[in-house]
């Protein structure tokens, strides 16, 4: 079983983590952006951590044959602390940089003003730089929430194929299948999803634009939960086929709209004629539309 994890933020782990996610078949991870656990009070405690992402985590990543990817952007929770705002005027020369695969996360925390005018201009950053979008939705109202992002993202000139609406659970995955987003679920303890949920879901609204993450970080996770996700996969009747569409293939469709997947020869995709792959980098995939 080979695994894309699309949604994991690394530096809140260790690297027994990394070892244990190797051995269970990751071979690929996106790490987003996010909220640290305290308020940041700087730009350049920002770019700091940005500088993190972009550099030392992917090299950590690699000391254990994983291939780290990040998205950068001001997530939603501290886009509504004033010291915070100038963040956005630094994101140009991160989101040009290799191995930045998105914007995100981005969207809504608490449904503020502040954090729909971030999201606005992180949209529009989105399709400056020809990037997808991760977008998180939040974890009151989701349902509200998740139909003002829906929203937004028609309003913007971002194809919904460039977006994925994460932390999707049984009441918001049917509004954002219809729009054409990629839809996101997070396989996390208590909180979120769980894999024997993930599987009724898949076999209701089957396969098609779905990224299986854990989201593991700092608090209470499992960065094997996508693991057992494709196991459960498996033991509902999926198979082997359905589970590498659903923890490899999709994410790595998805994010090669980016142009920079890092991913060994042996993993990238088949060549295609609106895709170019080079080395061991995936230059440029197809986009979704």
């Amino acid at each position: 079983m080979r695994i894309f994890d699309p949604h994991i933020h690394m530096t809140s782990r260790t690297t027994d983590d990394y070892e244990r996610m190797y051995d269970a078949g990751v071979r690929a991870v996106v790490e987003p952006a996010f909220w640290l656990g305290q308020p940041r009070t700087s730009v350049g405690s920002f770019t700091d951590y940005f500088d993190a992402l972009v550099g030392w985590e992917r090299f950590r990543a690699g000391q254990f044959g994983i291939a780290h990817h990040c998205t950068i952007a001001l997530n939603p929770k501290e886009a509504n602390d004033p010291r915070c705002a100038d963040v956005l005027d630094v994101l140009p020369r991160y989101l040009a940089k290799d191995g930045v695969v998105a914007v995100g996360e981005i969207g809504f925390d608490s449904m503020t003003d502040a954090e729909e005018d971030a999201f606005r201009r992180q949209l529009a950053l989105a399709v400056e730089f020809e990037l997808p979008a991760m977008v998180h939705t939040p974890h009151r109202d989701k349902e509200g929430g998740t139909r003002r992002t829906l929203e937004l993202v028609e309003e913007s000139s971002l194809d919904p194929g460039m977006v994925v609406v994460d932390h999707l659970n049984e009441l918001t995955v049917g509004p954002v299948a219809a729009s054409g987003c990629w839809r996101g679920f997070s396989i996390y303890p208590d909180t979120k999803m769980d894999p024997d949920r993930m599987v009724r879901i898949l076999q209701e609204h089957g396969l098609d634009r779905v990224l299986v993450n854990s989201a593991a970080d700092w608090g209470r996770s499992d960065p094997l939960l996508t693991r057992k996700t494709g196991e459960a996969m498996l033991g509902a009747g999926f198979t082997e086929d359905d589970v590498d569409r659903v923890l490899w293939r999709n994410p790595v469709a998805f994010f090669a709209q980016s142009g920079r997947l890092l991913l060994p020869e042996d993993e990238a995709p088949a060549a295609d004629p609106s895709s170019t792959f080079e080395g061991n980098s995936v230059l440029r995939g197809p986009r979704v539309s």
